[in-house]
């Protein structure tokens, strides 16, 4: 099977909808970001997560080569990440080509919901303290993930699948997902 990233915006469920389809398979789930402190905290870069926003950017592109380099070694593995970014200055890609380079992802899995839904989620969620985006900003930035996930497919030849995860509808949305890790 390989590397599968899995991309969602914020609150949108990405992370519930592959653990659960990816349920006693062989496979292993992670998450990138949590991959790349561990390497910054490995080398002496930062002492906690919060730091590595800090680093120069030629430290966090080495940072996401080797992270990907680890992930593309672990075989059977999900990749929960960002198709993009948005900050104040735009989209950011979340997959950069050299990250690419190194992933080799056989899929990469699109977890979307309506923006309601996904605005609903966000302002029930006090655990989190996300951006307050209106179902219109929520909807531009689905839009732009879908062109990203293409734009990353061709240049890996990875298929796109899109898994719809509505308001009590997991079980739906993983077997969405199910052909693509299976």
């Amino acid at each position: 099977m390989g590397v599968i990233v899995v991309t969602g915006i914020p609150g949108v469920g990405k992370t519930t909808v592959m653990k659960k389809a990816a349920e006693g398979m062989d496979i292993q789930f992670v998450t990138f970001g949590t991959v790349m402190s561990e390497i910054a905290l490995e080398q002496k870069l930062v002492k906690n997560r919060d730091e590595m926003r800090k680093l120069t950017l030629a430290q966090q592109r080495d940072l996401q080569v080797k992270t990907a380099q680890r992930i593309g070694r672990m075989g059977n593995v999900i990749v929960d990440t960002h198709c993009t970014i948005k900050t104040p200055q735009g989209y950011l890609p979340g997959l950069p080509e050299w990250v690419l380079r190194e992933l080799k992802p056989m899929s990469i899995v699109l977890v979307e919901a309506d923006p309601g839904e996904i605005y609903g989620r966000r302002a029930r969620d006090t655990t989190r303290n996300r951006d307050p985006d209106t179902k219109e900003q929520i909807a531009e930035h689905q839009f732009v993930n879908r062109a990203a996930a293409m734009a990353y497919a061709a240049l890996t030849g990875a298929t796109v699948k899109i898994v719809y995860n509505h308001d009590n509808g997991l079980d739906d949305a993983v077997k969405q997902a199910e052909p693509v890790i299976r």
